[in-house]
């Protein structure tokens, strides 16, 4: 039987609402994740945003000498993975909880060492199908966007309490916006914002004509920034991807799917640093320093979803996949 965790300690998660069974997850770049994770030793294999199961369904039925235990702050995610994932039995172990308490999640279910790792990042299908969660601007719901639904801070606050520097902030910061300053200007303007649908148009009203015709809709990288603040994504990213590397055993791979710069950014640089063991001598001259390198890197600009996978899942079109795998020597000292 998959055994469900929730971080309070409080035991099992609740059964699976109407929600969580409509929670059907279209893992991105799915072959290419296996290819990735396919030379992983036996062992445990970490999912750290499960989601709706796609990629660990796929894991779990390549590699039957592999378990996977899988993360996730959304309580209707691992519900519905609960239930995907019933005939592994327990070969899936499933927490609730924040990849960036990944370590702490690994402790409480008695994982120690892992044989590989996935990050999907971003937000999935079925948060932005259900139009309750707050997370769509092409259907009108509540300013919301929270993963964990337990959690105090919501997109209402973002978009109706913080000042106009802070919004543009966020908005350039988590989304590269160019016209941050006047979206946040024009929403400042317009409070109360009262739901989704209504700050989508704020967005569309505020962009210029010329710009509004070029890279899809015109609320959407203001949704994804508002989206990481309420969650705190990149805040957390660059532990939870230090963490896991160094919880690999020799010869463990790890993953990382990123749709945006921001999170690539993060991604690589400490992908980068792990394969130099953190080296600052000079480029292309001999390391002096002693760093010990980590991982290995499969290759240094990633893998981007093939066309068909682009046009048949608009999701994947921004993908990048990068992968490593664990040197062969010791864990370091925690």
């Amino acid at each position: 039987m998959t055994q469900q965790f929730d971080d309070t300690g409080d035991g099992p998660l609740p059964a699976a609402s109407s929600e969580a069974v409509s929670f059907h997850h279209v893992p991105v770049m799915c072959a290419e994740v296996l290819d990735a994770l396919m030379e992983a030793p036996a062992g445990v294999v970490l999912d750290a945003t499960v989601g709706g199961g796609g990629h660990a369904e796929a894991v779990l039925t390549a590699r039957p000498d592999l378990s996977v235990l899988g993360l996730d702050r959304d309580d209707a995610a691992l519900a519905a993975t609960g239930e995907r994932l019933a005939r592994f039995g327990d070969r899936v172990i499933l927490h609730r909880s924040a990849f960036g308490d990944l370590s702490a999640a690994m402790d409480a279910v008695g994982v120690e060492r892992i044989s590989g790792f996935l990050f999907d990042l971003g937000v999935s299908s079925p948060q932005l199908d259900h139009a309750d969660r707050g997370f769509s601007y092409r259907e009108a719901g509540p300013l919301d966007m929270r993963m964990d639904r337990r959690q105090q801070l919501t997109a209402a606050e973002v978009v109706n309490e913080y000042d106009e520097d802070d919004l543009a902030r966020v908005l350039r910061w988590y989304a590269d916006e160019r016209h941050a300053r006047r979206i946040a200007r024009t929403v400042v303007a317009a409070r109360p914002v009262a739901d989704t649908a209504e700050l989508a148009e704020l967005v569309r009203s505020a962009i210029p004509a010329p710009a509004r015709r070029r890279g899809g809709h015109p609320a959407k990288r203001t949704f994804q920034a508002i989206r990481i603040e309420v969650n705190g994504e990149l805040d957390q990213l660059a532990g939870a991807v230090d963490e896991a590397i160094r919880r690999l055993v020799p010869g463990g791979r790890g993953a990382v799917l990123s749709y945006h710069s921001g999170e690539d950014r993060i991604v690589k640089h400490q992908f980068d640093r792990a394969a130099t063991g953190g080296c600052a001598c000079p480029p292309r001259l001999p390391c002096a320093c002693g760093a010990q390198p980590l991982v290995v890197m499969a290759r240094r600009a990633g893998r981007t979803p093939g066309e068909a996978e682009a046009e048949a899942n608009p999701r994947a079109a921004s993908a990048r996949l990068r992968t490593v795998e664990r040197v062969e020597r010791p864990v370091e000292a925690a």
